[in-house]
């Protein structure tokens, strides 16, 4: 229970989150003050920079409105790709980004 006499399930009810994260936040209230408590804790990795940019997604859009490889009928996603890193539009990048990417676009 804590001060208000909630029980961690009751105050995750309250809070519209999981008693866990309740119990995790008591915790660190009780062990670190509450300065820690109030503030987010620092991220242990950076965040990773997008590899696909503006200007990498303008590129596969034009690639994917041209004309198809010789002998194919329309592009695939994995030909997207590899035509993609074969112009050096990109060093690497997989079918399911090029997916997401023409999503985006609709």
């Amino acid at each position: 229970m804590n001060g208000q006499g909630w029980t961690d399930e009751e105050a995750a009810a309250a809070f519209s989150c999981h008693r866990n994260t309740v119990a995790n936040l008591r915790e660190r209230l009780v062990n670190e003050g509450v300065e820690s408590a109030l503030s987010r804790k620092p991220r242990k990795t950076p965040p990773r920079q997008p590899i696909i940019d503006g200007e990498v997604e303008a590129k596969l859009i034009a690639l994917r409105c041209g004309e198809p490889p010789a002998g194919q009928a329309r592009w695939t996603l994995r030909l997207l790709a590899d035509k993609a890193v074969e112009l050096e539009i990109v060093p690497a990048i997989s079918h399911e980004t090029v997916r997401q990417v023409l999503k985006k676009t609709n």
